[in-house]
């Protein structure tokens, strides 16, 4: 029969096999954990069935082997609800047990529900709150909505809703799918981005930043969609239209709320040591930071009229002498002062046609593009004048704007000379051989190399590159046209948006009106003509009392071709008069959907309080997060934004705490059968609650967890289900076997493989291996069945505790059906605090071991025997087996060779 491979790989690492025959002497025989054998009974969960056969498993709500999922999972997701079971122990500065605060990301609550691949993540986490919580860990567990954000607001222009009420119904159709799979979430702690009073604590922590200069406004060049009314993202333009929809985008400057996380840069990267994250996750960190070590390098303009320069950064010094031009960004300011008249036309050209290109389309496009501006720079060292171009691979919002061009050292540079028949001047050669010889140049491709500087004059010509850069830097310094510097790629975070759906931003405005009129006699709100200047530099923050600053109720909340975004239409709303007559306007931006979950993992910790954001109190007993579990998509941004705020509230003073996620695990996604990613278009979604209705919730958690490592990329197969309907079918009946004759006598191959079981199940869990940890209680469950009315109720009960974390529903069923209907209290009732197993290691060793039986080198048998069996022992063992006597037949035995649990060797003549 054919063996699902999916399957067989999770139990490669679990069991070896049973002895196919039962030793005479009453030797025990037992599985080894972690050895590459595969064991069969465990494989016959996951046998090759037709379909019929497959989906014949769980067609009724009794599923498979008569377990009655649909009624027990009823059961006791209303018990837990009533009980209130899950609900998070209120921890004081004298709470002796330790504490796991366990976290998804929360997700973001779309018309179409959950797919089967969201579940995974958030089984991962609940299995970890069971385990802890059975540790004897006080645990918080909570879950929320991030539920503000651009889609939300175009479902509900496209159906002619309120995207609050949407949001509303979405986040109810999430809410019922989580409980639907027994999530143990404490659901008092329950919120979403877009309630009132997560909305002010959100507005408040904005007055931090910019109490503490970390919000200002500025001019940002950025990606102006008019049709949609939005800035896009340069990863949602594509060679200059919109991905949504392939509407044109412009490049313009526009007024943008930023945040400075330029001023963190070093923190966020030394933050990140001693994080327990996923090294891929760490380095995407450390990349999107981009911290670098060069020069900055003055290039004095050549005009007899002009005092401004041209500033670049380079990691590459000791190319100094190298530079034969200079390129500008095409939206670099000086681009139109350094320009000529006779090149000025051109120019304008050039860079309107660069103007539409997102900084992402220009970077990644192979063809290099660039105009001559006419203009000159000085080189700072020899004086040279230096040509000035434009080119759109160089972008104005990285860096300085600017690039000192070496195109014998620098490949970009290179295509770009060849291209446009530039000098190209080689100052850096390969250093000699290892034999001391000299290595020749290629010079038709660039050396990027480090090496031995030449062609730079007798002052620096033999010196190797990491020489040459000191000289360099210190050489500038001394002439005040540059030195060293640390520069990063990271930039300052564009935090406005132009959309209605989103946090208003607490700031306002003086409103102007020309000399000599009375502002009390005029009205911006009802009076469109009314001529009045709205004063952006004089920004003025809303009193902290006066938070939160709601959103105005629109019928019309489409986006418009004003960059000041659709609230600028809500003139009652964005327009108010203070007593003394004065007018003043409210900022129309709305925050980014980073905002919320930049910080409501601290919410969590008690979202009712009123008083504050979150108490010093909660942050010392809970924080920081102990495991957080989210895609890896949302590696870069949300964590690096999330540690953002949360290090400013830690040097305010709010938290004690430096970093907010202490472990950081990513759970691979989960495909179509197809092997592409689930999406309608596809037609391979497959919905959750098709999975929970024919085979249960514990069967979808179950099957989510076993399809392989939790961090892997893993196609969904629906007939693969059947596998893990089957084992929760034969779980349930062993149980009732045990219930039901009550044998309280174990014998010692079920103890010792129980206590291998329970201590297999313990580490996987600690590892979060959750698939080989199912793949031991699946063995252990065939083990159990064969003894049919003899099943061991202690073996049962410890059984039931091991599943519960993965699949509660049964693991509560089958340890309440074990406990005799004994009278408990709310905490005993329910397996959720019952004390998790404990293993004797002892037990866990083999006593005996299979051994292999050689003549004259070649292996002629197998033995089993006790680990310390004497030779004598070992050797009338080997003499029973046919073939090993066949082959010492009328031979003299000249040396015995036995290495006791390794080898028994026969030398015969």
């Amino acid at each position: 029969m054919m063996i699902r491979s999916a399957f067989v790989q999770n139990t490669r690492h679990i069991i070896t096999r049973h002895s196919s025959r039962r030793p005479n002497n009453n030797r025990f025989t037992a599985p080894i954990f972690g050895s590459n054998h595969i064991v069969k009974n465990t494989a016959l969960f996951f046998s090759a069935t037709s379909t019929e056969d497959a989906s014949s498993t769980s067609n009724t709500a009794a599923g498979g082997g008569g377990y009655p999922f649909a009624e027990v999972e009823k059961k006791w997701q209303d018990f837990w609800e009533k009980d209130k079971t899950f609900e998070t122990p209120i921890r004081t500065s004298e709470s002796t047990k330790p504490k796991k605060y366990i976290l998804d990301m929360f997700p973001y609550p779309s018309g179409a529900g959950l797919h089967v691949g969201h579940p995974e993540g958030y089984t991962a986490s609940d299995v970890m709150a069971r385990y802890y919580r059975m540790k004897g860990y006080d645990v918080l567990h909570p879950i929320g909505w991030d539920s503000f954000g651009l889609p939300a607001e175009q479902f509900a222009i496209q159906t002619g809703t309120q995207p609050e009420e949407t949001t509303k119904q979405n986040i109810a159709n999430f809410k019922r799918q989580l409980k639907m799979l027994g999530f143990s979430y404490d659901w008092d702690k329950e919120l979403a981005t877009t309630d009132i009073n997560f909305v002010k604590w959100t507005q408040w922590i904005f007055l931090q930043l910019y109490k503490r200069g970390l919000a200002s406004q500025s001019s940002v060049s950025v990606n102006w969609c008019p049709a949609l009314g939005t800035v896009l993202a340069n990863e949602e333009v594509i060679n200059g239209l919109s991905e949504r929809g392939d509407h044109p985008v412009q490049r313009l400057p526009l007024r943008q709320w930023v945040l400075k996380i330029t001023d963190y840069a070093d923190r966020l990267e030394q933050g990140l040591e001693g994080l327990d994250w996923p090294s891929g996750t760490l380095t995407a960190q450390q990349q999107w930071i981009g911290k670098s070590e060069g020069c900055n390098i003055v290039f004095d303009i050549e005009a007899d009229d002009s005092d401004d320069s041209i500033t670049v950064f380079t990691t590459r010094p000791d190319t100094l002498m190298g530079v034969t031009y200079v390129t500008l960004a095409p939206e670099h300011p000086l681009v139109s002062k350094i320009t000529t008249e006779e090149h000025k036309e051109a120019v304008d050209e050039y860079v309107k046609a660069t103007s539409s290109r997102s900084d992402l389309d220009r970077t990644s496009s192979k063809e290099k593009t660039g105009i001559f501006t006419g203009g000159y720079a000085t080189h700072p060292l020899t004086g040279e004048k230096i040509p000035v171009w434009v080119g759109d691979y160089v972008l104005g919002s990285y860096g300085t704007g600017a690039v000192m061009a070496v195109p014998a050292h620098d490949s970009r540079d290179f295509e770009f000379a060849q291209k446009f028949d530039l000098d190209i001047k080689w100052v850096i050669k390969p250093p000699k051989s290892k034999k001391g010889k000299e290595v020749e140049l290629d010079t038709s491709e660039a050396f990027t190399s480090e090496g031995v500087v030449q062609n730079s004059g007798e002052e620096y010509d033999g010196l190797t590159t990491a020489k040459m850069k000191k000289q360099i830097a210190y050489k500038l310094s001394q002439i005040e046209k540059g030195g060293k510097v640390t520069t990063y790629k990271l930039r300052d975070w564009v935090f406005s948006r132009q959309r209605y759906w989103g946090e208003p931003i607490p700031i306002y405005f003086p409103v102007e009106f020309p000399e000599g009129v009375d502002p009390a006699t005029q009205n911006p709100i009802e009076d469109s003509s009314c001529d009045h200047t709205i004063c952006y530099d004089q920004p003025i923050p809303v009193a902290e009392e006066d938070l939160p600053l709601e959103l105005p109720q629109m019928e019309d909340f489409k986006p418009g071709d004003d960059p000041a975004g659709c609230l600028a239409r809500a003139k009652e709303w964005r327009y108010f008069q203070q007593e003394d007559g004065k007018w003043f306007a409210r900022e129309t931006n709305t925050m980014p959907q980073w905002a919320g979950s930049c910080w409501y993992y601290l919410r969590y910790l008690n979202p009712g309080n009123d008083g504050e954001a979150f108490s010093k109190e909660d942050d010392q007993n809970w924080m920081p997060v102990d495991l957080y579990i989210g895609g890896a998509e949302h590696a870069v941004l949300h964590l690096l934004y999330a540690r953002f705020w949360h290090q400013v509230l830690f040097d305010a003073g709010f938290t004690q705490h430096p970093e907010p996620f202490q472990k950081l695990v990513h759970q691979g996604m989960i495909l179509g059968s197809d092997g592409e990613k689930m999406s309608k278009s596809r037609g391979n979604v497959v919905n959750p609650d098709d999975v929970v209705s024919a085979h249960g919730a514990d069967a979808l958690r179950l099957y989510e967890m076993f399809m392989g490592p939790l961090e892997a990329v893993k196609p969904w197969q629906t007939s693969q289900v059947s596998g893990v309907v089957r084992f929760q079918s034969k779980l349930y009946n062993v149980v009732k076997m045990a219930a039901e004759h009550k044998c309280e006598e174990m014998d010692e191959e079920t103890e010792r493989l129980l206590h291998k079981t329970m201590k297999k199940v313990t580490e996987d869990l600690e590892s979060m291996s959750f698939n080989t940890a199912i793949s031991a209680m699946m063995v252990f469950t065939n083990h159990l069945g064969s003894l049919k009315e003899k099943v061991p109720v202690e073996a049962a009960r410890k059984l039931a505790i091991m599943v519960s974390p993965i699949a509660p529903h049964i693991g509560e069923e089958c340890f309440s059906m074990l406990s005799d209907g004994e009278e408990s209290d709310s905490t005993t009732s329910t397996i959720a605090y019952h004390p998790w197993i404990e293993y004797d290691e002892a037990l866990c060793v083999d006593n005996f071991v299979t051994m292999g039986v050689q003549v004259n080198g070649k292996v002629r048998g197998e033995i089993e025997v006790p680990k310390d069996a004497s030779q004598d022992d070992a050797v009338a063992l080997a003499m029973e087996q046919e073939r090993v006597k066949a082959q010492l037949d009328g031979k003299d035995i000249k040396k015995t060779i036995y290495v006791p649990g390794r080898i028994l060797n026969f030398v015969a003549k």
